[in-house]
């Protein structure tokens, strides 16, 4: 076995056993682990938004963040970089975060639904692979985003230093918080030991170079098959799991923080595998990329905390009754604004 497939297997194997484990220890069912509701949480804890149900600093994310950064610096692999059209990564942060809060999840915790019998998941699995066609297009047609550069240690260590102030203010002045009493936002593992599987994750993650977007994106683009099988051990993972543990429920109704709109759960999806797609990376591989340094990705978190906000101050997450008008909207008009980006940051042959 190559070192690269050993290590990005491990990685999904100990993803899966993480979520299941975060699950069983208080986090929502299939929710072990969502970059896109943890952020959104988050958001709301930092009142951003006023969701109620849907408040809480996670502490998974700033773990994999510290992970990354800790593991980065090990292996001499933190080097600081950014300005590759920052405000773009923004926007598009903000259109990935609007789909993903239309499926109710980011792919990793689409895989995560998947492996616990989620139907509708596997919908939205479809919709993010054709995302990613899609993106791939763009990328065939000469879309860049236009390169980085090499940028301060201290630009770099910002996203690292935010996120461990935001969880020692958390823990030592939780009154400074907003904090769900009931929701998905009152549901969650202890936090010491949410932080430590964050860190482990993140490590694990920052030298695997896992992303779930990649997964299909360079079978398509490179034949490259690598990633795949991260995501092959995450879904299989949780399955085996999940059916030990008595959790594993096959069916399109009654799934935990899930609707079962077909329709929008595809293209929500679809929207964040081809907004995923002309990021370089799913919002997993962003946060890692965050705390490797990465200037760019740490505007992208930013993008996805903001997105969160505006989806639940302006009624266009979903909930799990379904999606709202407002936010088949919002789908519509993030897939012109990625045709818009797309056409204005082509290269020119």
């Amino acid at each position: 076995m190559k070192k690269r497939n050993f290590w990005v297997i491990l990685t999904g194997v100990v993803i899966g056993i993480a979520a299941l484990a975060l699950s069983a220890l208080g986090n929502p069912g299939n929710m072990g682990f969502c970059i896109a509701c943890f952020l959104r949480d988050t958001s709301g804890a930092l009142k951003l938004h006023s969701a109620e149900a849907v408040q809480y600093v996670r502490p998974e994310i700033v773990g994999m963040i510290l992970g990354a950064m800790i593991i980065a610096m090990l292996t001499k692999e933190f080097k600081p970089r950014g300005g590759s059209s920052p405000m773009t990564r923004f926007v598009i942060a903000i259109v990935v975060m609007v789909g993903a809060l239309m499926f109710l999840g980011c792919p990793l915790r689409m895989m995560l639904r998947v492996g616990g019998g989620d139907l509708n998941a596997l919908i939205g699995l479809v919709g993010f692979i054709a995302g990613i066609f899609v993106g791939t297009l763009w990328m065939r047609g000469g879309f860049t985003l236009k390169r980085a550069y090499a940028q301060s240690m201290t630009e770099g260590l910002v996203i690292p230093i935010v996120a461990a102030v935001i969880m020692a203010l958390s823990v030592f002045l939780p009154a400074l918080f907003a904090a769900s009493e009931s929701g998905p936002g009152s549901m969650h593992a202890p936090i010491a030991i949410a932080l430590v599987v964050g860190l482990v994750v993140g490590g694990l993650c920052q030298r695997s170079r896992f992303c779930t977007v990649a997964a299909s994106r360079d079978a398509m683009l490179f034949k490259d098959f690598s990633m795949l099988w991260g995501f092959v051990a995450v879904i299989a993972t949780t399955i085996i799991g999940n059916v030990i543990l008595g959790k594993f429920h096959l069916s399109f109704a009654d799934q935990p923080v899930a609707h079962t709109d077909g329709l929008w759960n595809f293209l929500g999806m679809a929207l964040v595998g081809w907004g995923s797609v002309l990021l370089g990376g799913c919002p997993l591989r962003q946060v890692i990329l965050a705390g490797e340094g990465n200037s760019d990705a740490g505007i992208t978190v930013t993008g996805f905390v903001v997105g969160a906000a505006i989806c639940h101050n302006f009624g266009l997450a979903s909930s799990g009754k379904g999606p709202t008008v407002n936010g088949m909207i919002a789908v519509v008009v993030g897939f012109v604004l990625l045709t818009l980006i797309g056409l204005f940051n082509r290269e020119k042959a």
